[in-house]
């Protein structure tokens, strides 16, 4: 048989493996209205425009948890808030300063626009978790 029948099997098993899940939880969310968003930044470019995260999710009300599965090990920062008035955006003062609870993954302590090495995180095992604490 051909060599590369053997090679696929083997190939496809790697590639399972090198996936990863990224649990985050959400804490100290206000009581209220409003969706929390999650956001994942694959790379330091464009963090943390909501427009340059690789990926964006909108929890179900009531939900403060979320697995993000399919993740290759690398670095990764995360940034979620609560859309406290369903806009679907973050609001800030100035176009700076958050209006509503917000949080870096690593519960960076920033002043000043945030930098991905400040919230990046190492994915490195199959299954890592983080907490977030939103600030407001």
């Amino acid at each position: 048989m051909n060599s590369a029948y053997y090679a696929l099997p083997l190939m496809l098993a790697l590639t399972g493996a090198e996936a990863a899940t990224l649990n985050v939880a959400l804490e100290g969310v206000k009581a209220g209205g409003g969706k929390l968003t999650v956001l994942l930044y694959e790379r330091a470019e464009g963090f943390p425009k909501e427009a340059r995260a690789s990926q964006r999710f909108v929890l179900p009300q009531g939900k403060n948890t979320l697995a993000i599965d399919g993740l290759k090990p690398g670095q990764y920062a995360v940034m979620a808030y609560h859309d406290e008035d369903g806009n679907g955006e973050l609001n800030r003062l100035f176009g700076m300063i958050p209006q509503e609870g917000w949080g870096l993954s690593n519960n960076s302590k920033v002043s000043g626009k945030p930098a991905f090495k400040d919230a990046a995180v190492t994915l490195a095992e199959p299954d890592s978790a983080i907490t977030i604490h939103l600030n407001y």
